[in-house]
């Protein structure tokens, strides 16, 4: 039988104490994990996670320090963006697999540099977090494109939309690598392909004049065009805003030649999401629905954890059971670069002035 997977997380922003709590849950639910450390550079933080969990867990107050006491060879990474390669690299040197969560590096280049290092010399030792992967809802909205329920697909629209804007002093390398980078991924993992030309829209429109996190953009669209095949031609459209002030939002279609798949509806409600199927006009009730449930809201809780929260949750029990049986990961580095290369390639033809401000004004 294999031993508990001893596992550290690096980094207690709030992405670091919600997969510190999944890693705990799982190690009480399957004995598979253990949490063995965490370690952040704020005092205030550490601070905050021992009043939280008493001395139960050491608490380091740097990557150098876990990576030098040994006390496990696996670590979640959940330090600022800009950190990341720093850090998945000091862990990686000392023997440890890491799941750093998304970006890779949040630049082009970085991505780039990064993913050639890990290919050249520790090609199995980084799982990137696309935890979109690990959604039921999204899993059977695939499952049901896939065994061609609507026909052949030629369109995917994805939206992702916060009700407000970054937090005071997040660090972001721009709202679509930040953002749509999930989307992005989401629909290079539907299509299994990468598009040909890709083109994006930005504008500085309300929320950003609310907080210090400085941001390109605080609304943008990324449109992507695939190379023509058999069945005709295949576009995808990907929609990320921080100004959907009514509340978080999170919805998917995919269309096809024989109907089209929905998943999720803002005006729903908010514990559940619905995945259904639609034939053609004038045929008004559904192929397939299926409602799959999320966890409920709690105080003080980002938006985005109740909706992903089992999300988050199954690519953590993943990792882990990748690290135990020594496998190579299913989401790796050079998928965070693909997702970021069509980015760039939007970026490249970014249709606004450069300072946000409107063509011609």
């Amino acid at each position: 039988m294999l031993e508990p997977l001893k596992i550290a997380v690096a980094g207690l922003g709030r992405m670091g104490w919600i997969h510190a709590q999944h890693v705990g849950e799982l190690a009480k639910e399957t004995g598979a994990c253990q949490l063995v450390a965490v370690a952040d550079a704020s005092a205030e933080r550490r601070q905050k996670f021992i009043d939280a969990h008493g001395a139960s867990v050491p608490v380091l107050s740097s990557v150098d320090e876990l990576a030098e006491a040994k006390l496990c060879h696996a670590t979640v990474v959940v330090t600022p963006t800009e950190k990341h390669r720093e850090h998945a690299t000091r862990l990686i040197r000392a023997g440890h697999r890491v799941l750093v969560e998304k970006p890779l590096t949040g630049q082009l280049a970085g991505d780039r540099e990064f993913a050639a290092e890990l290919d050249a010399h520790h090609p199995q030792a980084l799982m990137l977090a696309f935890q979109r992967r690990f959604d039921e809802a999204l899993s059977f909205a695939r499952e049901l494109m896939q065994s061609g329920a609507i026909g052949p697909v030629f369109k995917i629209y994805s939206a992702l939309e916060d009700s407000g804007p970054a937090p005071n002093g997040y660090q972001s390398d721009g709202i679509l690598s930040d953002m749509s980078i999930h989307n992005v991924d989401e629909i290079l993992w539907l299509t299994g392909q990468l598009p040909e030309a890709a083109l994006a829209v930005g504008s500085r429109t309300y929320s950003h004049r609310l907080t210090t996190c400085t941001e390109d953009f605080d609304d943008a669209v990324l449109f992507m065009w695939f190379p023509k095949q058999a069945v005709g031609e295949l576009t995808a459209q990907v929609q990320v805003t921080r100004n959907h002030v009514s509340g978080y939002r999170v919805e998917s279609a995919i269309f096809g030649e024989k109907g089209h798949i929905r998943l999720g509806r803002f005006a729903q409600r908010p514990h559940e999401v619905i995945v259904e199927a639609y034939g053609p006009r004038f045929q008004p009730d559904p192929l397939v629905q299926r409602i799959f449930a999320v966890l409920p809201d709690q105080p003080g809780q980002a938006e985005f954890v109740a909706r992903f929260g089992k999300s988050y949750k199954a690519e953590v029990a993943a990792f882990v059971e990748c690290c135990r049986a020594g496998t190579p990961f299913p989401i790796t580095h050079r998928d965070g670069l693909r997702a970021q290369e069509v980015i760039a390639a939007g970026m490249r033809k970014m249709l606004t002035c450069a300072d946000g401000s409107r063509i011609g004004s």
